[in-house]
């Protein structure tokens, strides 16, 4: 089983960052599914749990586990070979007190720095 990650697919930073991480997932692990489609898949479930996925990355592991934010961050550069070494700095005990705030920041200022697509991108 792939990883699945739900991003914005009206957002051009996770867009552009789905499409990079894309061409360095050279074992295809990762399935991407933009959250404007998510209804019409098996895990509309995340709409009707409340989840703020419009607001963090969610990500279900090939396990099961759900992710989200900076844990999905973190997982993804982990599952990339080119970035494997650099994501264990990643889960040293402070980082993740210093990069989760940096994440929500860059998350709620997407829109204002980097527009928003008319039409959905999953290309």
């Amino acid at each position: 089983m792939k990883h699945i990650v739900f991003y914005d697919g009206e957002c051009p930073l996770c867009s552009k960052a789905r499409s990079a991480i894309e061409r360095l997932d050279w074992f295809h692990r990762i399935h991407w599914i933009p959250l404007q489609h998510i209804e019409k898949t098996e895990y509309q479930m995340f709409i009707s749990q409340n989840r703020n996925v419009y607001e963090e990355v969610h990500m279900i592991t090939s396990k099961g586990k759900i992710l989200k934010g900076f844990d999905t961050v973190r997982r993804i550069l982990m599952l990339l070979p080119v970035s494997f070494p650099i994501s264990l700095l990643l889960y040293l005990p402070f980082i993740e007190k210093v990069f989760s705030p940096v994440y929500m920041w860059v998350s709620k200022n997407r829109f204002k720095w980097f527009g928003r697509y008319e039409t959905l991108q999953i290309n």
